[in-house]
């Protein structure tokens, strides 16, 4: 709302609906996001990472929480729940393995 009114008649984000912008309200630069984003990285000692991969991480971190699939799918913005069975998947056997020793614990008293 500061950078709104800062703008004045300048401001043009009312009809992107967009939650970081330009000063002026307009979509950031692809480029620029991911040349800041890299400078950021460097400076923690982290290595390159692309910017989308965050996306994936946070659904990985997700789900190796025990987040169901359905929040999973609302967060990420997927169509359908399909669409985030198919792309992460490849995890459910690990997620299985941990269910299988949640339960021997529970059980049994061991994994």
């Amino acid at each position: 709302m500061e950078e709104r009114l800062k703008a004045g008649p300048l401001w043009e984000g009312d009809s992107w609906g967009l939650v970081f912008t330009t000063e002026a309200g307009r979509p950031l630069n692809h480029q620029v996001v991911t040349h800041h984003f890299q400078q950021s990285l460097t400076r923690a000692g982290l290595p390159k990472w692309r910017f989308h991969d965050q996306r994936h991480a946070a659904a990985s971190f997700m789900l190796a929480q025990g987040v169901p699939l359905r929040v999973v799918m609302e967060v990420l913005g997927h169509s359908t729940i399909n669409v985030t069975a198919d792309v992460y998947g490849h995890l459910a056997p690990e997620l299985s393995r941990d269910a299988t020793a949640r339960v021997g614990e529970v059980l049994f008293g061991r994994s």
